[in-house]
């Protein structure tokens, strides 16, 4: 590994300005990506800035009229085991706890999974079916992109020079609402998504009043899929509507054939897995009753 620098800013503008120093300053949310890309010789930097200290990037708060404020650099072990994100964000804590091992989840941060922009990435199927919006920062002011439009193509996001993302802010769940994220791995823990889908469901009367579904590793991006859920907006929580859904989100799918598995298995996979998100969040959202 190459000889760098490292800084640890305690403000979120010291932080934003070391980033801004020059091409190769690079942000450390969590470090878990980073310096495993930087060892492998993938990433250079002269500047490494550690933005875990700065208390924006750290937040973490849930109000019931703006919701959940998620700063970038909050580790996953704080997001899994915050009580009001298990209760009023479920699945998005499940997936904190998904992300490695627990030594990992002490460093990671789900800003960090989403900026890596990894097309496999787990948290941000849920950070999209939970519509959570991206708050940037840079030396021109900050500017809000939806979760669903952050990332741009493998390890590319719409970040520019200089900027940083600085939180989340994800809106208070409706009643009757459900999420859930399934993935499929050869290994039991600690594996990358061959394929994943994450999703929330709001119902009303026994119908679906909205849906929405967002797939991971089966588009060069993470992949939001609104036609599937715009497809149930309307119809009864029965399997007719959901596998109808599932089959959409399979034909908008649009993966590759690697050593993990072809092209076709993912998209039959697609298909499983929203399908039981489905399913899952719908009986999340009746409390568990059928």
């Amino acid at each position: 590994m190459k000889w760098f620098d490292y800084i640890a800013p305690g403000t979120l503008a010291e932080a934003m300005d070391a980033v801004a120093s020059g091409p190769r300053a690079k942000a450390l949310a969590g470090g878990t990506d980073l310096l495993v890309q930087m060892r492998a010789g993938r990433v250079e930097a002269d500047l490494v800035v550690d933005i875990k200290r700065a208390p924006e990037l750290n937040e973490l708060s849930y109000d019931s009229a703006r919701g959940l404020t998620l700063g970038a650099a909050a580790p996953c072990c704080r997001i899994s085991e915050n009580a009001s994100v298990r209760q009023h964000y479920p699945a998005l804590a499940e997936v904190a706890a998904l992300i490695g091992g627990v030594q990992i989840q002490n460093r990671a941060s789900l800003g960090g999974n989403l900026c890596n922009a990894a097309p496999s990435a787990d948290a941000v199927p849920m950070l999209i079916a939970y519509s959570a919006i991206c708050r940037i920062a840079g030396a021109h002011g900050t500017r809000e992109v939806h979760a669903e439009d952050f990332c741009t193509g493998p390890g590319r996001t719409v970040l520019e020079p200089g900027e940083l993302l600085v939180s989340f802010q994800l809106p208070p769940p409706p009643a009757l609402s459900g999420g859930s994220y399934l993935r499929f791995i050869p290994r039991n823990e600690m594996d990358i998504a061959v394929a994943g889908a994450g999703v929330q469901v709001v119902l009303e009367d026994g119908h679906f009043r909205t849906a929405r579904i967002a797939l991971a590793a089966v588009a060069p991006t993470p992949l939001f899929v609104p036609e599937a859920g715009e497809s149930l907006a309307g119809k009864p929580a029965v399997p007719e509507s959901i596998r109808a859904a599932a089959e959409i989100a399979r034909a908008a799918a649009r993966p590759i054939t690697d050593m993990r598995g072809t092209a076709e298995y993912r998209r039959h996979l697609c298909a499983v897995l929203t399908r039981r998100a489905l399913e899952a969040a719908v009986q999340r959202a009746t409390g568990g009753r059928k």
